[in-house]
């Protein structure tokens, strides 16, 4: 039996493959994994590829066939998949059905074989800026050159062809004249040696390869894949931010609590995994929002008033949000498209300032639930009717003194020699201030600034 279109990395494997498990002589099943590129190339094709090669050694698949349909997308991802589909060391072929341009097309020419469908299409790897759409400088450009002739070189296609995809300036005569990038039908591809045949079916490239005894299994994510998959869309992640602002917010308001820190940790590991696991979200993003956190209780705790300190933290943790989302090298956002950029900006703001609404209506809303009245002391417990908190053995009302600490609201104040804990209506009273009691309860003084 001859297999068609065995290029040079492929074909000693072949040879072994063949005589290993006896195609010719012999009826043995051979095992057939297919997979679908068929959306933009980004993070999330990147680790559906991974997933799916995996995947395929974990059946023991025999020939792997990636269904190409795609215009293209991220270089970088791109280039992790080409790198990922050479480096693999079983069979693998790609059925372009109908277009594998850009990205697309250097993904195709790193398989071992490649099919086409009629009116199929390769080829327009210009490297595009994400924002403006318009080509990128040369030094893009060279390094995708430089792929497409590398990669070629590895199949044993012509690589000057393959650099034609990208550079306008080669001039292939009929093939690709000058000022314009190459991009091959079908029939042309077959001509120049970038396509092994014109087929419509998988089914009909196995046929072409000898192969009849055959069992076919598609690739799908698994349900835990799928869930993450959600957790990445906008609305859904607007929301997580949401309950992370809320959940630090409350457990800053009430310490010790503890359900609203489990729920903001909760709503990170959602919101920071996913993106985590499809590349997206890069060690430095999320460390720089464990950063802004220290920074804001340094504020809150440390050092009086807000500042410096506390406009940083809040600057990095939603700048670090907006970052997760998006996929930039670092801080080089040339292929950042616009439209991700501002999808992810307004995710993040609207949830931050639907946050901050909530955090003054929900807070009240919140202490008139019955939920929280099980819970929490609502009841008024009045002095008239008896009650009486007062621990000290003399009445301090309206006796002056110094703030002994910050009060913001609470802290301690000193009367005399004598420490007292106290609080504020809630103004801010800086250490050293004058203060005045102006209401005695429980253990600790109500005080007011009070003027010299």
């Amino acid at each position: 039996m001859k297999l068609i279109g065995l290029k040079s990395r492929s074909t000693l494997f072949f040879l072994i493959f063949i005589s290993s498990i006896g195609l010719a002589s012999t009826n043995d099943t051979i095992k057939v994994m297919t997979m679908k590129i068929d959306a933009e190339i980004d993070p999330r094709m990147n680790r559906y590829t991974e997933l799916a090669l995996r995947h395929a050694d974990e059946i023991k698949a025999d020939i792997v066939i990636v269904e190409m349909d795609t215009y293209g997308g991220a270089v970088n991802d791109a280039d992790d998949i080409r790198t990922r589909f050479l480096n693999y060391e079983k069979p693998l072929w790609v059925f372009i059905n109908k277009d594998a341009a850009s990205a697309g097309a250097l993904i195709s020419i790193s398989c071992d074989s490649i099919y086409m469908a009629p009116g199929g299409s390769i080829g327009a790897a210009t490297v595009v800026m994400g924002g403006s759409g318009e080509a990128a400088p040369d030094k893009y450009q060279s390094y995708m050159r430089s792929m497409m002739r590398s990669t070629a070189e590895a199949n044993g296609r012509n690589p000057k062809v393959a650099e034609a995809m990208v550079d306008q300036t080669i001039d292939l005569d009929s093939i690709a004249p000058e000022g314009k990038v190459l991009t091959l039908s079908t029939s042309e591809a077959m001509r120049y040696g970038f396509c092994e045949g014109e087929v419509k079916s998988i089914s009909e490239i196995l046929e072409k390869n000898g192969i009849e005894n055959y069992d076919l299994e598609e690739f799908h994510l698994s349900t835990t894949e799928k869930i993450i998959r959600i957790f990445l869309n906008p609305f859904i992640s607007g929301i997580l931010i949401l309950v992370i602002i809320g959940g630090i917010y409350f457990e800053l308001q009430t310490p010790g609590v503890g359900f609203p820190l489990a729920a903001a940790i909760l709503a990170l590991v959602l919101y920071f995994v996913p993106y985590y696991l499809n590349g997206l979200a890069a060690n430095w993003e999320i460390i720089l929002f464990f950063v802004g956190v220290i920074l804001l209780m340094i504020e809150i705790f440390v050092i009086p008033g807000f500042g410096i300190a506390g406009i940083s933290g809040i600057t990095l943790m939603v700048g670090s949000l907006i970052l997760v989302m998006l996929n930039n090298e670092t801080f080089d956002f040339s292929f950042v498209k616009l439209g991700d950029f501002l999808v992810a900006t307004a995710t993040t703001l609207s949830a931050v300032v639907l946050g901050i609404i909530a955090m003054f209506i929900g807070g009240v809303k919140l202490t008139e639930t019955k939920a929280f009245k099980r819970i929490a002391l609502v009841s008024v417990e009045d002095r008239e009717k008896g009650y009486t908190s007062r621990f000290h053995d003399k009445s301090y009302l309206g006796q002056k003194g110094k703030a002994y600490t910050v009060l913001r609201p609470s802290g301690k104040i000193m009367i005399g020699n004598e420490i007292f804990d106290a609080y504020t209506r809630g103004e801010y009273i800086a250490k050293d201030s004058l203060v005045v009691v102006i209401e005695e309860s429980g253990t600790s003084l109500k005080v007011k600034e009070a003027k010299d």
